[in-house]
């Protein structure tokens, strides 16, 4: 085989690959669960490489609406999903939820103590609460929608340590650097030596999060393949391991 046909294979080869690569781009609560879901759905599509991409879907949304090479989208909530929706950035009628949570208010472990309801956090004892911000990231949106029906957001906002994310929330109290703060049940679970559940807040709407495939995908069968795989019971059971709920 001469030295040029053995570039033109290579280049070729390399297209393939170029191709096979899947990006998945998933809220920051979703991190634990998808790097445990992505070599599972590698293993039964060999050909195909999961890059794992993970934000405040806020975030996330603004890479995908800028041109970022994404194929696949997992929100945290169904607002941004809408936002997506509306600039036709994903395809809408592939789009499913397939996971719950619930939201909850951490303190550190070590702490001397823990509120026992949501008024508490008014309370001088809690100076700074962890919150992601409300403008950009699903925690803090259903966050604020607590607070704002407990009539505590004026109280509570002032206190407010910004989170860029619901993990940055999270490391926020589990080093000691707020009071508390609000997360996912979820996010909680995986740091049962730093930081403890005070209470779980109820959300007036349930917190769904949507997948669905972004309408420029480049892998756009491996997109849609993705998005039926995380409603399989092989991965429900991924996720119900790091505490995700049925949608």
């Amino acid at each position: 085989m001469s030295r040029l046909s053995l570039v033109i294979l290579t280049l070729l080869f390399s297209a393939q690959a170029v191709a096979a690569e899947l990006t998945v781009s998933a809220a920051a609560s979703l991190t634990n669960a998808f790097r445990e879901l992505a070599p599972l759905y590698e293993a039964k599509h060999p050909d195909t490489k999961v890059q794992l991409n993970f934000a405040g879907s806020g975030a996330l949304l603004q890479q995908i609406a800028k041109g970022a090479p994404v194929d696949v989208f997992a929100s945290a909530d169904q607002v941004t999903m809408n936002q997506a929706q509306e600039q036709g950035l994903i395809k809408a009628d592939q789009r499913s939820d397939f996971v719950s949570n619930s939201l909850v208010v951490i303190v550190p472990l070590q702490g001397s103590g823990a509120p026992a309801s949501i008024q508490d956090l008014a309370k001088p004892a809690y100076e700074r609460v962890a919150i992601g911000l409300p403008a950009s990231v699903p925690v803090g949106r259903y966050t604020k929608s607590v607070l704002e029906k407990a009539g505590l957001w004026a109280a509570i906002e002032p206190k407010m340590i910004g989170a860029q994310n619901v993990r940055q929330a999270l490391d926020y109290v589990a080093r000691g650097e707020v009071d508390a703060g609000f997360v996912y049940a979820t996010d909680a679970a995986i740091m049962p030596d730093k930081v403890k559940v005070a209470f779980t807040a109820p959300t007036q709407d349930p917190i769904l999060y949507p997948i669905a495939p972004v309408a420029s995908a480049a892998n756009a069968g491996a997109a849609k393949s993705f998005v039926d795989f995380v409603h399989t019971d092989e991965a429900q059971a991924v996720m119900a391991k790091y505490g995700f709920g049925k949608p």
